[in-house]
């Protein structure tokens, strides 16, 4: 008839019927006809395969249904200090912020929130945050901290310090307070001061490049007693240096480096201890004269080297000759050495010689030949 609408419900399919605007009632599968002379019924159909209600009178809804809600739909209301975890069929499929008010169909999806209280804590389960990066909305609902091995995370909440991390993957809701983690490394680490002008107590200008390694033991010291602790260790290491060479002659500096060492490394661990860095070693790497310093110190060197040659040479010509005064005496006193020597000179003779002739024998080589009076 003209007057009546039929409606027809399917199997995954809800309705709800509004006459002059205003909710009346759900239709579930089936064949209705309804009265509707004036046009004043409207029927609005939804494939509940999407459990996830799409209209926008919620609010209307839950008021009307009152005690009939929970025939048709799963109520999911969130409080203001907690977030809603939305499984469907068993699995995590949606999170609900703080204050959310949503309707989920009953069904051909099972449709189940959990409620999980901010007040406990902000750190995500791991089940949960796993599932959540699986869907890929785990850094769109929560701050991630990524701790590596040999570091520590920080959690400020708000501007305050609640936590310190181990090295693994953490995760805090995203919601209502201000999350951040920092991470610090608590490997040793390695600090250069290069290019250092300065003035030794002789006012010698020189360029030095320090190196120094430290590790942090404290991390929260580290972290919360100074601003940035790696530029804090790099001003010390500065003024270390310029007290410890301010102190000191070029002389003294060339020839015991060791000590401006360990000057630096007492300042220095002196000054850091109580922030949580541990000073492991410092050392002056290079230190740079001007040219004409070095042209100076060169000539110095050189100097030195040809006395101590000079003096070397003068001691080995003592030797020598004594040695030679020490021999004539023998000479003198043995005959026999005295032939010895003239046999030697004997042979040093022959054998510059290609062809020799002897006359008179081996008596007349030995005494014809050679003579030394």
């Amino acid at each position: 008839m003209f007057w009546t609408k039929r409606v027809v419900i399917g199997d995954g399919e809800r309705g709800l019927v509004y006459r002059n605007r205003q909710f009346e009632r759900v239709l579930f599968p089936g064949v209705y006809r309804m009265f509707d002379p004036l046009k004043r019924v409207e029927v609005r159909t939804f494939n509940i395969a999407a459990p996830e209600y799409a209209g926008h009178d919620v609010d209307a809804l839950i008021a009307r249904l009152g005690e009939r809600l929970h025939e048709t739909f799963v109520l999911a209301d969130i409080g203001a200090e907690d977030v809603g975890l939305v499984s469907k069929n068993g699995k995590l499929e949606d999170v609900l912020a703080p204050g959310s008010r949503r309707l989920y169909w009953r069904g051909l999806v099972k449709v189940e929130v959990e409620r999980v209280s901010l007040a406990d804590g902000l750190a995500v389960r791991s089940d949960v945050a796993n599932r959540l990066r699986q869907l890929g909305t785990l850094g769109k609902l929560a701050v991630v901290a990524e701790v590596p091995a040999e570091s520590a995370g920080l959690v400020f909440i708000d501007g305050r310090l609640v936590q310190v991390l181990e090295a693994g993957s953490h995760a805090f809701w995203n919601f209502r307070k201000n999350v951040a983690v920092d991470v610090i490394e608590l490997r040793v680490q390695s600090l250069e001061v290069s290019g250092q002008e300065l003035l030794t107590r002789d006012k010698v200008s020189l360029r030095v490049n320090l190196a120094a390694s430290i590790r942090v033991t404290d991390p929260v010291a580290a972290r919360t007693k100074v601003a940035k602790f790696g530029d804090y260790v790099y001003r010390e290491l500065q003024f270390g240096l310029r007290k410890a060479i301010a102190a000191k002659t070029l002389d003294e500096l060339l020839g015991d480096k060791a000590s401006l060492d360990a000057d630096i490394f007492g300042y220095v661990r002196g000054r850091v201890g109580e922030l949580g860095i541990e000073v492991l070693g410092v050392g002056v790497k290079d230190v740079i004269l001007p040219g004409e310093m070095k042209d100076i110190l060169n000539g110095v060197v050189q100097a030195e080297k040809l006395a101590q040659a000079n003096v070397i040479r003068r001691r080995e010509e003592a030797n020598a000759t004594r040695s030679l005064l020490n021999t004539a005496r023998l000479i003198e006193e043995s005959p026999v050495l005295m032939r010895l020597k003239e046999l030697e000179a004997l042979e040093k003779v022959t054998e510059k010689i290609g062809n020799l002739t002897v006359f008179g024998g081996l008596d007349g080589v030995m005494k014809q030949l050679v003579s030394l009076k």
